[in-house]
């Protein structure tokens, strides 16, 4: 019995860590539940989970309403899920460091729009804060997610 509930919470954490980083919003180090997008984007294109992208989807969607853009981050992972299609290009399964550089790529690709869309200075110091402090707890997150998940 408790095998099979430890064995059901290490399947559900991708799905958990998601949850928790999204209601984890802080006005300066989670805006909007930012911090969410390192598991979706980890377990849509790394480490790819059946079932997952509706779910990254949904969450895209809710990182869109918490930071009051309009379909932004859920266009960002429409984007990156069309470029991850050419696989025979690109494979992040086999990426090293977790794929931190295809990450870092993507979002500071995503965090550059939103700068250009609303440019002023605070934008321009949100956008790099923002870039520098999730590409810093890219590896860590990802790390403890292999392995409460068991993919080390």
């Amino acid at each position: 019995m408790i095998k099979n509930f430890v064995s059901f919470l290490c399947n559900a954490s991708p799905f958990l860590a998601v949850i928790i980083l999204w209601r984890l919003q802080l006005h300066f180090w989670n805006p909007g539940g930012i911090l969410a997008i390192i598991p979706i984007f980890f377990y849509s294109f790394v480490r790819p989970i059946h079932w997952f992208t509706p779910f990254a989807i949904l969450f895209c969607f809710l990182i869109d309403y918490a930071f009051d853009t309009k379909l932004f981050w859920t266009t960002m992972y429409f984007i990156a899920y069309a470029i991850n299609g050419f696989q025979y290009f690109i494979d992040l399964e086999r990426a090293d460091k977790n794929a931190v550089v295809p990450f870092m790529i993507f979002l500071g690709f995503s965090l550059f729009v939103l700068m250009i869309i609303n440019i002023s200075w605070v934008m321009i110091f949100r956008s790099c804060w923002m870039f520098v402090w999730v590409s810093a707890m890219y590896i860590p997150i990802t790390n403890l997610m292999k392995k409460v998940h068991g993919d080390d």
